[in-house]
């Protein structure tokens, strides 16, 4: 499904690094930074999930949420968090349903080398207080990281 900026952002629940449920619902009210990224413990992902929690004061003075999402089981994701220091949930599409309905779902990751099938693509969200999309960017290239600027500038308009 392709979201667009103005559409309803699909509710979903998943367990976090704790296997404790998180729904996005809970932060009504508040603006949400939805983040997809493919694997835990990778290269881009790890360093995309550290700018986040490096600059995580500059999110919550725009009255956001941060909340990364990957198909990792929450146990992979729980021994990551505590390596790096996350300071954010981390939820886990295990069953790659939430991922789907984003639009944000390789067919194939890294095809002709992996192949691994439903992987997260990296994506970004920003979903005002009422559950509105107000920002959307699905990346095809897992290498490329989504526009920090862009998403603070959803979040301050």
């Amino acid at each position: 499904m392709l979201l667009k900026v103005g559409d309803k952002a699909p509710d979903f629940s998943l367990l976090n690094s704790n296997v404790e449920k998180v729904s996005l619902s809970d932060f009504r009210g508040k603006n949400v930074v939805l983040l997809f990224f493919p694997l835990a413990n990778t290269g881009t992902c790890t360093k995309e999930m550290c700018t986040f929690r490096d600059e995580l004061k500059s999110y919550e003075d725009l009255n956001a949420q941060v909340l990364g999402v990957s198909v990792d089981s929450p146990f992979a994701l729980q021994m990551w968090a505590e390596k790096n220091n996350y300071n954010f949930p981390l939820l886990s599409d295990f069953n790659k349903e939430v991922s789907a309905s984003y639009g944000a779902l390789y067919d194939v990751f890294v095809p002709g080398k992996l192949d691994f099938k439903g992987v997260a693509k990296r994506s970004a969200f920003v979903i005002d207080k009422d559950g509105n999309i107000k920002y959307t960017e699905v990346l095809e290239d897992a290498g490329n990281e989504p526009s920090y600027e862009a998403i603070k500038k959803a979040l301050s308009e």
